[in-house]
Order: structure tokens, then C-alpha cells, then sequence
């Protein structure tokens, strides 16, 4: 089991580090599965939209609710985050060489979200890279054990974990046989 977490201090920085590696694996003729966060700015003083793009060409799925510019409840719309994961695991079960996951959030340190495709990925021997933020890094780790590796928030480094859990499980199939 391969499981890499990053963790980006700026805000958004995730998101594009992510939807990056996720075109350099496209180049690089990786199936990719998973998601990637696209945030839109829509005005100062104003939180923006949130969608996720299913990888690799979508759909695009909106999971924020727009509550007003004095809100301070979380915005997640759990009804476009469960559409997203239903995409993701239709895609999964097709056939995949890496799944990224744009967040490990508060839905999958309480068990939903995406928290099964993970483990579907896992048991599947599919390399799984995962973003997260100080909030639920422990919860992340309690699910995953000691199998999740940190790995810096850089599109290199990234790709270069990608390839290198591709390999490690290539050179395990190749001894079994």
C-alpha cells in the first residue's frame, strides 16, 4: 500500500500543486482518478466557489454552497462532495495507475467524503496522494497508519513519488511471478 500526504501553508497552494501534478502525470500517459480542487474568486470580502474537477477531463461539480458574505459555518455542500466521490469510484473500478484525493477534510476523518475510494485504491495496490492540513493530519494518519508518507507540497516531488510507487510495485508483481 502507497499512500502520500502533502500539506501546502499558503492558502489554495494545494490546489494548484495538485491540479499540476495531475496534467504532468496526464502528459507522462498515467491514468489519473481522483479530483482536484478549482477555486474562483468572486469578489472582495466574499468566499469564493469551490468546485472539484474529476480527473482526468471532469466533470466539474460544485461542492460549496454560497451561505452569504457574513457566514462563518463550513461551506462544504456534502450533496456535491458524495456526487464527486461517485464519479471518482465509477472511474476507480475502470482501471487507474494514481488516485488523488485534493483533501483528507473533516468528511473523511469522519468516515465519508472519500474516505472509502481511499481504501478501495489502497486495497487495489493504486497509489494514492492525498492533500491535508494540520487539522486532520492525525486523523489521517490514524487511518492510514504507518503506510502514509509526507511528501513536499512540489509538483517534482510529487511525480517523482508517483513513479517511484509504480516502480516498487512493478519490481513486488515481478518476484511473485
Amino acid at each position: 500500500m502507497k499512500i502520500a500526504y502533502t500539506m501546502s501553508p499558503g492558502r489554495g497552494d494545494m490546489d494548484l500543486v495538485l491540479a499540476r501534478l495531475s496534467e504532468h502525470l496526464a502528459e507522462a500517459g498515467l491514468r489519473t482518478c481522483g479530483v482536484v480542487q478549482i477555486n474562483t474568486e468572486i469578489g472582495e470580502g466574499r468566499h469564493c466557489d469551490m468546485d472539484v474537477k474529476v480527473l482526468p477531463e471532469g466533470p466539474m461539480i460544485r461542492i460549496s454552497q454560497s451561505l452569504g458574505p457574513e457566514s462563518r459555518g463550513c461551506r462544504l455542500d456534502p450533496e456535491g462532495l458524495e456526487s464527486a466521490v461517485g464519479h471518482v469510484a465509477s472511474r476507480l473500478a475502470q482501471g487507474a495507475d494514481v488516485l488523488i484525493v485534493n483533501k483528507f477534510g473533516k468528511q473523511e476523518a469522519d468516515g465519508r467524503g472519500f474516505r472509502e475510494v481511499i481504501g478501495e485504491a489502497l486495497a487495489s495496490g493504486v497509489p494514492v496522494i492525498v492533500g491535508v492540513n494540520g487539522l486532520n493530519r492525525d486523523r489521517l494518519m490514524e487511518f492510514c497508519g504507518e503506510f502514509a508518507e509526507p511528501v513536499e507540497a512540489d509538483v517534482t516531488a510529487l511525480f517523482e513519488w508517483v513513479l517511484e510507487a509504480r516502480n516498487a510495485d512493478a519490481d513486488l508483481s515481478g518476484a511473485v511471478a
